[in-house]
């Protein structure tokens, strides 16, 4: 006997379309897709489908099934909703009818889906891992920088001063040994100062993540910060150059990345001043304003002493550099009426 369907109606034809419709959007809304075309096929069985209607209806579930699987981050909610679905298509008739020469198809299908999404697993799990080794190569790229601008400021202010004060030595040597034994003591202050700044650095190369606690094994000072501004200057007005030190403002307690910055701040400006303005008088300001912290270092020029070695520059670039890590700016350049002007501003959250 012949059956014939009833005249379709708009809603069936409506449902029949969205059995299909999700599934252009199945990589970037898998789950949403997936259960919109499950919602519409079992709205689509409420009347009358033809056989051929079904088996279309279960080969987009399949599909939507595969991607809601193989494309959602949500692993939970995806189990649990294949799992409903499996028990919704199996309590209501969604599945069709299978010949027994498609069965072999059937079998085959699902081990071709489950061969092709660990295939596209192992892939995604790859690229990850690619991505995780270029994160940390920018990671120990970064830190490279970070420790060789640590070096450039201990090594370049520290040997400085100690040249000049060696030097110094030399000529007041025999005249007045006293000057030149305090001018090496000054040296002697110097070094031991860059070498326990230098311990400091080098510790951070020499740390082991899964050893013990590196406090426990590295014997490392504390940053310099702007409390040992004044330490600083007295070091500098050893060497014959005029440093007024001023503050302005309440101190406050800074983060230790912003305090070390502003400390190198005025330790660059002070080692271009005695290297570039022999004989000038140098005026550091550092003001604490609302929701920042500026510093200026201004010299009023002098003469240029012989280089002690290569420069080109790095000692600003490597202050841009850091300042820009906590927003912060810094303008370096000549001032109208002689002289070297250097003035950073750092942005400080309000306590």
């Amino acid at each position: 006997m012949e059956h014939t369907l009833p005249p379709v109606e708009l809603w069936e034809l409506l449902a029949a379309v969205l059995t299909a419709l999700p599934l252009v959007l199945r990589r970037r809304f898998p789950l949403a897709a997936y259960w919109a075309v499950v919602a519409a096929t079992v709205l689509l069985h409420l009347g009358d489908v033809a056989k051929d209607a079904t088996t279309v209806t279960f080969a987009s579930g399949l599909i939507a099934a595969y991607s809601a699987a193989m494309y959602s981050p949500h692993r939970k909610a995806t189990a649990v909703s294949l799992v409903a679905g499996a028990v919704l298509y199996a309590a209501t008739p969604l599945v069709p009818e299978v010949d027994a020469g498609l069965v072999p198809v059937l079998v085959l299908l699902p081990v071709a889906m489950a061969a092709h999404g660990i295939h596209t697993w192992r892939q995604r799990a790859q690229a990850l891992r690619e991505e995780q080794q270029a994160a940390l190569r920018r990671a120990v790229e970064q830190e490279r920088a970070r420790i060789a601008r640590e070096l450039h400021d201990v090594v370049t202010h520290n040997v400085s001063m100690m040249t000049i004060q060696a030097g110094a030595a030399r000529k007041v040597l025999d005249a007045s040994p006293e000057q030149a034994r305090e001018a090496m003591l000054a040296v002697e202050a110097a070094g031991r100062t860059a070498m326990s700044e230098l311990r400091h650095v080098m510790g951070l190369l020499t740390m082991a993540a899964d050893g013990p606690d590196p406090a426990a094994t590295v014997d490392l000072a504390p940053q310099p910060g702007l409390d040992r501004l004044e330490e600083l200057a007295g070091r500098v007005r050893d060497t014959g150059v005029r440093v007024e030190l001023t503050v302005r403002g309440t101190p406050a307690a800074l983060p230790a990345g912003v305090d070390l910055a502003a400390y190198r701040v005025v330790q660059e400006a002070l080692t271009n001043a005695v290297k570039h303005a022999a004989g000038a008088s140098v005026s550091v300001i550092v003001e604490y304003a609302p929701g920042e912290i500026r510093v200026e270092v201004a010299d009023t020029g002098g003469e240029a002493l012989p280089p002690a070695g290569p420069g080109g520059g790095r000692g600003l670039m490597g202050l841009r550099e850091r300042l820009a890590v906590y927003g912060g700016t810094l303008h370096a350049g000549r001032r109208p009426r002689g002289g070297y002007r250097v003035r950073a501003v750092i942005p400080v959250e309000d306590p």
